[in-house]
């Protein structure tokens, strides 16, 4: 059975994607990982995070890819048994030279992406070094990610849902260069993501030459309204491989992994939930395996910019628009109480509430679950709309907790 590995940027997010059945989780640690404008665990916190996911019998790998320079490597590898005391099962290196010394700490060594992986000989290479597991390059093909697969002496990983960076593995220098925030020690501000203005000087001394065979060179771009164009070509669409799961299987990878740290609990909860079905819905019986189209609708409903196959099957073919997702999440409230004889949840709104609103709520222990309105009472009288500034019971046959946050979900016009 290959491991499903999901994103935790913080405690809820960390509930919600146990709860969708994730089999490994990956956080971020302050000042070591690809996402510094994350909200990233704490040394205080791994404690939690490893006995959390403990309980639903799932692995932790603490990301820890960003580029060290000599101080930070440094304070990292006096950090380990720290780490290991932890009992955090692996770390996710992006620097070869500590592979050994976590490995000595009696955790797991897992290469990253940032090392771009292409071939065998590097597999061969790392296991030597004591490496357990490397995350290949999002370049390749799934034909050369099965060769490959087939000939390393350790685990594999590969990305199969999230975002696209329009770099070689993620090493990008253009925020960097724009804002001096370094996308390889963990600050993008994601520039790449921007609606650029394109522009073309003409000029006698060009000395571009294009020894290209493609007539058409021409990007996806829209007239502004001083006659300038504008595109998104720096920013791929979001990778989806729901449609290719056994595909993926046949690979041998161990390892299928979503990307999405810096993404909200809902977005996780649903993308993991999704691939969990799939997954099991595969190993169940192979043979008879077929794309359930409702999995392709939900995970339209979260966060997302589009969707394509990565470099799977060809080369990304679309750039991205701004978030598609169906839905608008709004803040509309908290639980006050939740009552679990009778299964109903008190909640102070300041929003107007009304049957068959959906809502998500989200909590640190809830993590985060998707209700559908259908009984609400005030002053144990049924009501069919609650006006913001009220306590309003729900029936939820989800046990929630106290401070749980509330969100309504409308649908985008």
């Amino acid at each position: 059975m290959v491991e499903l590995l999901a994103p935790a940027g913080n405690f809820i997010s960390l509930r919600a994607v146990l709860e969708n059945g994730a089999d490994a989780v990956y956080i971020g640690l302050d000042g070591y990982n690809m996402r510094a404008n994350a909200n990233n665990f704490t040394f205080n916190d791994l404690d939690k995070v490893a006995k959390t996911a403990a309980e639903y019998g799932a692995k932790t790998y603490l990301c820890t890819n960003t580029i060290l320079r000599e101080d930070t490597a440094a304070k990292l590898k006096s950090q380990l048994p720290e780490i290991a005391a932890a009992e955090i099962d692996g770390l996710i290196l992006s620097d070869i030279g500590l592979i050994e010394d976590t490995a000595g700490h009696g955790l797991e060594p897992h290469i990253s992406v940032q090392e771009n992986i292409t071939n065998s000989f590097t597999l061969k290479t790392l296991k030597k070094l004591g490496a357990k597991r490397a995350i290949l390059s999002r370049e390749l093909s799934i034909d050369e990610i099965k060769r490959i697969t087939e000939k390393s002496p350790i685990e594999t990983e590969v990305f199969i849902h999230g975002a696209m960076c329009m770099a070689i593995s993620g090493r990008c220098f253009l925020s960097y260069g724009l804002y001096g925030r370094s996308a390889n020690c963990g600050d993008c501000l994601q520039p790449c993501r921007k609606n650029w203005t394109l522009t073309y000087e003409e000029s006698d001394d060009d000395n571009v030459v294009n020894f290209s065979d493609i007539s058409d060179e021409s990007f996806v771009i829209s007239k502004s309204y001083d006659d300038s164009y504008r595109t998104n070509f720096f920013s791929p669409k979001d990778m989806m491989m729901i449609e290719h799961i056994p595909e993926l299987v046949d690979t041998g990878v161990a390892s299928f992994k979503i990307e999405g740290r810096a993404r909200s609990p809902d977005y996780g909860a649903m993308v993991t939930g999704v691939y969990r079905q799939a997954i099991d819905r595969y190993f169940e019986n192979p043979d008879d395996y077929k794309v359930d189209p409702s999995w392709i609708e939900r995970l339209s409903e979260v966060f997302n910019r589009g969707f394509d196959t990565g470099f799977y099957f060809n080369q990304p073919y679309e750039i991205s628009e701004d978030n598609q997702s169906k839905y608008i999440k709004k803040d509309i409230g908290k639980v006050v109480n939740y009552y679990s004889k009778v299964k109903v949840a008190e909640l102070k709104i300041w929003d107007d509430l009304a049957l068959g609103d959906k809502i998500l709520i989200q909590g640190q222990t809830t993590g985060s679950i998707e209700h559908v309105i259908e009984s609400m009472e005030i002053d144990r009288k049924p009501i069919e709309k609650a006006p913001k500034g009220c306590n309003v019971a729900v029936a939820c046959e989800t046990k929630v907790r106290e401070n749980d946050f509330v969100y309504k979900l409308t649908e985008r016009d």
